[in-house]
């Protein structure tokens, strides 16, 4: 099976739920409130927001074009950082438009079927992302613990692989979603009291049996949590087992250092993630207000923070940054 009849295959279900014009005429719009209960401050939340929107732009952008411009950086470290780059751009526009039109110039109405698009985009992505994050802590394990044959293990067909397995289970993982959705009958007030299309927000909007689409939410979001960590963790076990048997805390130290990029780019994106899914699924004592604020910021701080990581911490892509902008022609 080739790869285009692979993705005609895994999308033909998707596809025919679209455009079953009987299903879209039965399905309503939604209203996206914004952030619950700070109607009055929501041009003010909306500025940090455009803020972090803008440095994801600006950032990812900078890396992919630093790194297609220069040969010297077709590696396997920042091949893996490309990617990570082209997936936080598609995550950050996939959710800071319309959350900034909500916020700013009160666009509240979402068809339900762009909808859809947005929370698979959404849940999709943020799968790819994690994927890449494991594919990171690989690259580092190979590099610190079998420097000799890194080139030869991570060879750009072996990466190229590896990125069509986290595209492909972002994809086949995550359609179900809007599939899943589109079984649900919508009779009651459909307004999701979030500044996006959150699956559980419009979950809990049905008034059929939601059974199947909470388990199969939860379900994905440990799968692919649990196993990435797990993978990461692993990962680093090994890598500190490695460096630990280097003699000289110096040689020690510059070991660690080159695994200090990607550790900061785990945590910016996995401890929120956990808190935010944490905070939704069982802190019913938080304001929904906050679980909203969280949930929104967590979908932009990566994307936007990423870049500036890898720009201060990898002393590569800071040279070549600074050579462009200080450039005399």
């Amino acid at each position: 099976m080739t790869l285009v009849s692979f993705f005609s295959f895994l999308s033909k279900p998707l596809i025919m739920l679209l455009s079953n014009s009987s299903w879209r005429l039965s399905q309503p719009s939604f209203l996206l409130v914004g952030i619950p209960g700070l109607e009055e401050s929501q041009h003010w939340i909306a500025l940090p927001l455009g803020i972090l929107y803008l440095l994801a732009l600006v950032g990812n952008v900078t890396i992919l074009f630093i790194i297609w411009m220069d040969p010297s950086l077709h590696q396997s470290m920042y091949l893996f950082l490309s990617m990570l780059a082209a997936i936080n751009l598609v995550l950050a526009s996939s959710t800071a438009p319309k959350a900034l039109a909500v916020l700013l110039v009160h666009a509240h109405e979402i068809g339900y079927i762009v909808c859809l698009i947005q929370m698979f985009f959404i849940h999709a992505f943020s799968s790819m992302e994690s994927g890449v994050l494991v594919a990171m802590a690989l690259d580092r394990y190979v590099a610190i613990c079998h420097p000799l044959h890194h080139s030869t293990i991570l060879h750009p067909g072996v990466i190229g692989r590896i990125g069509m397995v986290v595209l492909v289970r972002g994809l086949l993982l995550l359609i179900p979603f809007p599939i899943l959705l589109g079984t649900l009958i919508f009779c009651q007030a459909t307004i999701i009291g979030h500044a996006y299309c959150e699956h559980m927000a419009v979950v809990k909007l049905a008034c059929s049996e939601t059974t199947v689409n909470r388990a199969y939410g939860l379900t994905m979001a440990l799968l692919v949590i649990g196993l990435d960590v797990l993978a990461i963790g692993v990962s680093y076990a090994h890598i500190l087992q490695a460096v630990l048997k280097v003699p000289g805390s110096e040689a020690r130290l510059k070991a660690f250092s080159t695994c200090g990029s990607h550790i900061c780019v785990i945590l910016v994106f996995y401890v929120p993630g956990i808190f935010s899914f944490l905070t939704h699924r069982f802190g019913h004592h938080v304001p929904h207000h906050v679980h909203v604020l969280l949930a929104t910021r967590y979908l932009l701080m990566p994307p936007a923070l990423n870049p500036l990581v890898y720009g201060v911490k990898t002393q590569q892509i800071r040279q070549r940054v600074l050579r462009v902008f200080t450039q005399k022609d």
